[in-house]
């Protein structure tokens, strides 16, 4: 079958675009899926470099989620059936024409969203979800600054933020990144290629700061962003989209009173799988009913797989970045 594979850690450049990849083997409790669309994330630029904590074995397929339709059941499965439209967050083996996972990795599409929607929601809305209601405990009438916010799991923030009562400042490094964050629902936008961060969140804010920051690109946008925080405020680790991880002086967080709390949804999904359903229902709740939809606006055929990648590594996306078979 169809498949984008990495024989060695690089740049997208060194990935093969091959035609002979075996297909799975279907485990007695595993769903393969036809994949009609895969969502690229940053961890499969780390992934495909060697860079990220949990690496596969070369060669490997990679993609951390997908959306398509169930091609056939283990003899154990009791969740799908063939034909059922699902998506799932496998970690890897993606990006390819079918893909095995365990049935409890899989979920049914929520209604009304094609499959590029649906192959963008689980790593950003459940990441985002969980960081803003369980790790920040976001309350109606507090103020959420979202960084990298016309990103996959930034544009996420703003709509989730918007959907818990929040005042949302989006921050991007674009005016027309911005002008997608507006149209999401952002109350306020910080161009941060033209202003100073740390001043932007003072005058929007009246002095008083944000009381949460949700955080996926690090580097040089971590310090001002806790130097802006109210008192009791909550800075929300979610990754290093820039590339460095940054150094923070943590004299910052006693003279702030404030919390740096970090978010890593995939190990959450094993240690508190109860509260990570009860989360999905909530958010099926919110997509049934068109309070939240997925932003794609960055979609590539599978042939154009170096494309998609160095969208993501440029950060020019705007929204998902989504693979197509």
């Amino acid at each position: 079958m169809k498949a984008v594979v990495c024989r060695e850690h690089g740049l997208p450049e060194k990935l093969d675009l091959v035609t002979d990849w075996p297909e799975p083997e279907v485990g007695e409790h595993d769903v393969l899926i036809e994949v009609k669309a895969a969502g690229l994330n940053f961890p499969d630029v780390l992934m495909i470099q060697g860079k990220y904590q949990m690496q596969p074995e070369m060669p490997f397929v990679p993609g951390g989620e997908c959306a398509g339709l169930v091609a056939a059941v283990g003899p154990k499965v009791s969740r799908f059936k063939v034909g059922d439209k699902v998506l799932c967050a496998g970690g890897s083996g993606a990006f390819c024409q079918k893909i095995a996972v365990n049935e409890l990795t899989a979920f049914p599409m929520p209604d009304g969203l094609s499959f590029e929607q649906a192959a963008g929601v689980s790593i950003t809305y459940f990441t985002s979800y969980y960081a803003l209601k369980q790790r920040a405990n976001l309350q109606a009438g507090e103020t959420l600054l979202v960084l990298g916010a016309a990103g996959g799991v930034g544009t996420s923030a703003i709509e989730l933020g918007k959907q818990m009562g929040a005042k949302v400042i989006a921050a991007a490094s674009t005016d027309e990144k911005l002008e997608l964050c507006r149209k999401l629902g952002a109350d306020e936008v910080i161009n941060y290629n033209k202003e100073d961060l740390k001043d932007a969140i003072k005058v929007l804010t009246g002095g008083k700061g944000v009381d949460v920051v949700y955080d996926p690109v690090g580097g040089d946008y971590a310090e001002p962003a806790i130097r802006g925080m109210a008192w009791n405020g909550r800075y929300l680790v979610i990754g290093f989209a820039s590339g460095p991880i940054p150094k923070i002086p943590l004299n910052l967080t006693l003279l702030k009173g404030c919390s740096v709390v970090g978010v890593f949804w995939g190990r959450f999904v094993g240690e508190e799988p109860e509260v990570n359903l009860a989360n999905i229902e909530e958010l099926w709740e919110l997509f049934g009913s068109g309070k939240i939809s997925p932003v794609v606006t960055d979609s590539f055929p599978i042939e154009r797989y170096e494309d998609a990648f160095n969208c993501m590594i440029e950060r020019r996306a705007r929204g998902k970045v989504i693979i197509t078979m």
